[in-house]
C-alpha cells in the first residue's frame, strides 16, 4: 500500500483542512460582503467546452479520459468556460449584472512545483451583464479586500494591472500585424522571467522592426501612473484605449484602496479571451507565483454558450496564498478539538457522565470522554492532548450533591457547579473565550 498520495496532490489531515476552512471561510464572507451568490457545478464537463477556448493543445495539461458512454470529458482545469456555460443556459430569465462566485477543486496535468499542484483548490468570482470600469473595479476591490481579510496590506501584497486595449493600441500605432501582436503578448507576458536577447530573437523571428522591438521592450519597464501619460504618447487611439484603465483606477482611489495598485503593461494574461483590463496580485517582494489573476472577458460568453454578455472576474488559488500566509505568520493556530472532556472518579458515574456528554451536546458543546475506564490524571492528560478549554469531573460525592467539578484548564481553576447550572455556564464561559 502506497503511504504517500499521487504527485500533486494532498492529504489533509485535520490541522490542515482547518486551514483550508480559515481560506474558505474568509473567502466567503468576503464575496458575500460583495453582494455575490454562491453556486457549484460539476467537476467533470465536456472535453470540447476548453479545447473550443484553448485549442487542441490544451488537452495535454489536463486530466482528460473517455467514459462509459463514449463521451469525452475532462476534470475542470478552470471554472470560467462552466460559468460561460450556466450563464448561457439561463441568461434570459437572470437579473443583470450577475454576480457569481464559487469554491471548490481544480484539476491539471502540470509538472509540480512550488506554488502549483495538480489538484488545489480555488476562489471564483465573475460579474456578468456589465461593460462598464465600475464592473472592473469592484473585482479588483474584492481581490484585494480577500487580501485585507487575511492581514495582508498594500506593504505585504500588490495588484498589477494593465489593460490589453491599451497594448494592441499601441501595437497597431506601430503597424504591428495580428500575428506579431499575439507574439508581442507572449514576450510581454514572459518579460520579466526571459533573457531580454531571448525576448528580442522571438521578436525578430516574427518580422518586427529593431525600432518596434525597442518600443515594445520599453513597455515593460517599470513607469507607474505617473509615466503612463508618457508612455501613452500622443495617438488618440492609445489615449482612447487607456480611459477605461484611468477610471478603474480612480474608482479604487475613491474607495480607499488605490495605495495596492501599481500600472504594469508586462501584465497581459496568458490566456487569450481577455478582452480588456487584467490584473494579478503578487506579494510585494516577488517570492512567489501569483497569489490570484484575472480581467475582463467580453467575448467568452458568446464563443462557447451563445450569449453575448460582457463579464469580468477572477480566481484564486490555496495553494500560493497558503505558502504567503504561513510564511508570513498569518496561519491561525489549529482549533482546538473538544470545548468539554468530561472525566469519570469511579466506574458507577460512567452512566451519569453518558447522560451529561448528551446533554451537553444538544446545548452545542463539543464533548469528549475516555472510552474506556481509567484513573482521572490519564483522562485529563488526553483532555489536554485534545486542547480542551475545560474539564468536568463528575465523583459520587459531588454527584450526590447534584454537583460536579468543573475545571479551566487554560487557568487550572476549579469550582463546583450544579448539574442543572452547567450547560449555562459552559454556553457564557465559552462565548466569553
Amino acid at each position: 500500500m502506497p503511504s504517500q498520495p499521487l504527485p500533486g496532490f494532498r492529504d489533509f489531515y485535520p490541522a490542515d483542512l482547518a486551514f483550508r476552512t480559515h481560506l474558505f471561510e474568509t473567502w466567503r464572507r468576503a464575496c458575500v460582503r460583495y453582494g455575490f451568490e454562491e453556486f457549484d457545478a460539476p467537476i467533470l464537463e465536456p472535453l470540447e467546452l476548453y479545447t473550443a477556448k484553448s485549442g487542441a493543445e490544451i488537452v495535454g495539461q489536463l486530466y482528460n479520459f473517455r467514459d462509459k458512454g463514449e463521451r469525452e470529458i475532462a476534470l475542470r482545469p478552470e471554472l470560467t468556460p462552466t460559468v460561460a456555460r450556466m450563464v448561457a443556459a439561463r441568461a434570459g430569465g437572470m437579473k443583470k449584472p450577475i454576480r457569481w462566485f464559487s469554491i471548490g477543486p481544480m484539476y491539471r496535468y502540470e509538472r509540480q512545483q512550488r506554488g502549483r499542484l495538480r489538484e488545489f483548490f480555488q476562489l471564483n468570482c465573475d460579474l456578468i451583464g456589465e461593460p462598464g470600469p465600475l464592473a472592473d473595479a469592484e473585482v479588483i476591490a474584492l481581490a484585494i479586500d480577500l487580501m485585507r481579510g487575511f492581514g495582508l496590506g498594500p506593504a505585504e501584497v500588490r495588484v498589477r494591472m494593465s489593460d490589453r486595449r491599451i497594448t494592441t493600441a499601441l501595437l497597431d500605432a506601430l503597424g504591428q500585424t495580428e500575428a506579431q501582436r499575439e507574439v508581442h503578448f507572449q514576450v510581454l507576458d514572459k518579460v520579466a522571467r526571459t533573457p531580454a536577447e531571448v525576448s528580442r530573437e522571438k521578436l525578430k523571428l516574427a518580422g518586427v522592426s529593431e525600432s518596434a522591438i525597442d518600443r515594445v521592450l520599453g513597455l515593460s519597464r517599470p513607469a507607474g501612473w505617473e509615466g503612463l501619460e508618457q508612455r501613452l504618447g500622443a495617438e488618440p487611439a492609445v489615449r482612447a484605449a487607456a480611459a477605461p484603465l484611468f477610471a478603474v483606477k480612480q474608482a479604487l482611489d475613491q474607495m480607499g484602496l488605490g495605495e495596492f495598485v501599481d500600472f504594469d503593461l508586462t501584465i497581459v494574461r496568458g490566456l487569450a479571451y481577455y478582452t480588456g483590463t487584467v490584473f494579478e496580485v503578487f506579494d510585494t517582494g516577488r517570492s512567489h507565483r501569483a497569489i490570484a489573476g484575472g480581467g475582463r472577458y467580453d467575448e467568452l460568453l458568446g464563443l462557447l454558450g451563445g450569449v453575448e454578455l460582457p463579464a469580468v472576474g477572477f480566481a484564486i488559488g490555496d495553494v500560493v496564498l497558503g505558502e504567503l500566509l504561513r510564511e508570513r505568520g498569518l496561519a491561525p493556530d489549529a482549533p482546538a478539538a473538544v470545548d468539554v472532556f468530561l472525566a469519570a472518579v469511579t466506574v458507577e458515574d460512567g452512566g451519569p457522565l453518558l447522560a451529561l456528554a448528551h446533554q451537553l451536546r444538544d446545548a452545542g458543546c463539543r464533548v469528549e470522554y475516555s472510552l474506556r475506564a481509567e484513573a482521572v490524571g490519564k483522562q485529563l492528560k488526553l483532555a489536554d492532548a485534545r486542547q480542551a478549554r475545560f474539564a468536568v469531573v463528575i465523583g459520587p460525592d459531588d454527584r450526590a450533591r447534584g454537583e460536579v467539578q468543573l475545571k479551566d484548564l487554560r487557568t487550572t481553576s476549579q469550582r463546583a457547579v450544579a448539574v442543572a447550572q452547567l450547560a449555562e455556564e459552559l454556553r457564557r464561559a465559552l462565548l466569553a473565550g
